[in-house]
């Protein structure tokens, strides 16, 4: 008999691909989340997983059985959703993008908080794709995350921001208009391995021949920031990311950008959820000129 944890395991690491990352997600040990996803396989008769290679792979099996496992947790989600609005009809369930700065979320979110009497906000913070597969399970009302051509559904352009090279203030490079690629290549590096472009910027690099020395990969944005500002290495970032003792500088050719948004759930929402989420999109869209341009700063925007 199929038991609904271990679906919760199955999506955990088909969303993480690795069993590791998916037990801190479900918090489980690793050998209880792969005692589960056994069991699962037993019970289904066929594999799931190829685990042959150092990242975890879908079987054929295994991607069939994706669909279906969301239909039965979307399912579950939707009534357990049901339950909490009649006792909390002001419950507003935010996906939020994690490359997003801390800074940002809460300009967009105090003023809300302190307008709506009763708001009780629940917060998931995921990539990309992880918030896109909880709205399609309906565990999420909104989502604040990059809006790209591909997206159904109803969206809401807030701002466009670019990605920029991100330098101790103190380095002796600190002080260029515009920096060169070449100019890097003996740097130390520091790799934010959540970047949604990632694989870009690594392209970017090697078609200047330039490999920069890894010295720290982190999946922590904010602790990437300050590891720049201590001077351990570079890195690359969204423009909003700021900080006293960084540097934010534009590099020769490196014209990638983002935009940010709310994508709204296709799932149904009820008259007091859709007012809801009109209201909190009306108040965040009056605060992005605050949010755009920094004003809470007071060093000058060009040269941090």
């Amino acid at each position: 008999m199929i038991e609904l944890y271990q679906l919760k395991y199955f999506l955990a690491v088909v969303e993480t691909g690795s069993f590791t990352k998916a037990s801190e997600r479900v918090y489980v040990t690793q050998p209880t989340l792969s005692a589960g996803i056994k069991k699962l396989e037993t019970n289904l008769g066929t594999s799931l997983f190829d685990r042959s290679a150092r990242r975890v792979f879908l079987t054929e099996n295994g991607t069939r059985f994706v669909e279906r496992a969301k239909a039965v947790l979307h399912q579950l989600n939707l009534a357990e959703a049901a339950m909490r609005a009649e006792d909390t009809p002001k419950l507003l369930r935010l996906g939020i993008l994690m490359t997003i700065p801390s800074q940002s979320i809460q300009q967009i979110l105090q003023p809300f908080q302190r307008q709506e009497a009763g708001l009780i906000t629940e917060l998931f913070e995921g990539t990309e794709q992880e918030i896109l597969n909880r709205m399609d399970e309906g565990r999420i009302d909104l989502a604040l995350t990059i809006l790209r051509p591909s997206i159904k559904g109803r969206t809401i352009p807030l701002y466009r921001e670019p990605y920029s090279l991100a330098i101790a203030s103190h380095h002796p490079l600190a002080g260029a208009d515009i920096i060169h690629p070449t100019e890097l290549a003996n740097e130390p590096t520091i790799v934010r391995s959540r970047c949604e472009i990632l694989s870009e910027t690594s392209r970017f690099f090697t078609d200047h021949n330039v490999r920069p020395r890894l010295v720290y990969r982190t999946a922590q944005d904010e602790r990437a920031l300050a590891m720049v500002a201590a001077g351990v290495g570079f890195t690359t970032m969204p423009d909003h990311y700021r900080a006293e003792g960084v540097t934010r500088l534009s590099m020769e050719g490196y014209n990638l950008d983002r935009e940010i948004g709310f994508i709204v759930s296709e799932h149904h929402l009820s008259l007091e959820k859709s007012d809801l989420l009109d209201r909190f999109i009306t108040i965040t869209k009056n605060s992005i000129p605050n949010i755009t341009y920094l004003p809470h700063m007071s060093y000058p925007r060009d040269k941090y």
